[in-house]
């Protein structure tokens, strides 16, 4: 993959920060795109120092100016995009009576809106080449609601609609798009889980454990891989086998 150029968003910790590395292992160029600039440049050194590829460039991902900027530098630095990972979200727990309208708004412009913006810059270099891989980091929260997370459940749920929707569009122009769907994964954003509820939750996945992100990144690195091109319009659940 020595050629084939990598945007993973949200990558400067977390899930994000597993993916890029790994793909960066695989042969990738891997730009690092997150709006923690200090932590972004850490990845990017780091995949350095173990031989890779990669810069980093800030971006709000609700910000449509900002995503086209991003897209266009990395066509100015490497001439071509063949893998898009959206993964850049936030979650902000709340019973929906306590929702405020920013919340709501917060949440679905940073998972949903922001996966629409970077997608449709990326589609466009990537009709050119007749080639590339989009994937969209959505959650099983997406696939069967929470309790304290309706906003949250919404944006990914929205996610899963649009990915299939892309990989019905652009598909005949050798582009798939698939979703992977983790569920429990130990990350800075469910560190504030209290113990009893992280036992209650673990105690119904079938293998013991809490995900890691690199598990969700070994995913991700088979739907950005040839060996992935023909899998389309898939939702990839990663979960363990959770009840």
């Amino acid at each position: 993959m020595k050629d084939e150029v990598a945007l993973v968003t949200g990558s400067a910790r977390g899930i994000g920060r597993a993916i890029a590395l790994r793909l960066a292992r695989e042969g990738y160029k891997v730009v690092i795109s997150d709006m923690v600039a200090d932590e972004s440049c850490e990845v990017v050194e780091e995949i350095r120092t173990q031989g890779g590829t990669a810069i980093a460039v800030e971006c709000d991902v609700t910000v449509s100016e900002m995503v086209k900027e991003m897209i266009d530098h990395i066509l100015d630095t490497y001439g071509r995009l063949d893998v898009l990972v959206n993964n850049a979200g936030i979650a902000k727990d709340n019973l929906l009576l306590r929702i405020s309208n920013d919340e709501w708004e917060q949440t679905i412009n940073t998972n949903l809106t922001g996966t629409f913006l970077c997608t449709r810059a990326a589609i466009r270099p990537m009709m050119k080449q007749r080639h590339g891989h989009i994937i969209n980091i959505s959650s099983v929260v997406g696939l069967q609601g929470n309790v304290g997370q309706a906003h949250y459940a919404a944006s990914k749920a929205g996610i899963i609609g649009f990915t299939l929707s892309v990989a019905k569009e652009y598909g005949s122009r050798g582009i798939t798009a698939n979703v992977v769907a983790p569920g429990y994964i130990e990350t800075p954003m469910t560190a504030n889980i209290l113990s009893e509820r992280r036992k209650e939750i673990v105690g119904r996945i079938p293998l013991g454990r809490p995900g890691t992100p690199e598990d969700i990144a070994g995913v991700v690195a088979f739907l950005a891989s040839p060996d992935a091109d023909y899998v389309n319009g898939q939702v990839i659940v990663v979960d363990g086998g959770m009840r």
